[in-house]
């Protein structure tokens, strides 16, 4: 199992119509083969500037590898999150 998160800041307002739709629109990526316990969810620790995080599962390094170059994958990316995100950062994890 492969579990990907990221976490991000919008360059949008807080509570902003265009971070609700930002948030609303990423969904589809739960439309992509592969995706399993997808959640969105809202940073909430002092300790760092980042606004909110995604975290999804894959069964195995193929399903995360289709998932990457999915075509609604790249399009979510280049349409939305290389325009809309200020600063993220990504993490793989597998367990140990």
């Amino acid at each position: 199992m492969i579990r990907h998160t990221v976490i991000f800041t919008l360059k949008h307002a807080h509570g902003s119509l265009q971070e609700k739709a930002f948030l609303r629109d990423a969904k589809v990526l739960t439309e992509i083969p592969g995706v399993k316990k997808f959640e969105q969810l809202k940073q909430v620790s002092p300790k760092n500037n980042y606004q909110f995080g995604f975290s999804m599962e894959f069964a195995d390094q193929a399903a995360y590898t289709a998932y990457n170059v999915h075509p609604k994958h790249v399009k979510f990316v280049k349409e939305r999150w290389e325009r809309e995100v200020e600063a993220f950062l990504e993490i793989d994890y597998v367990p140990v």
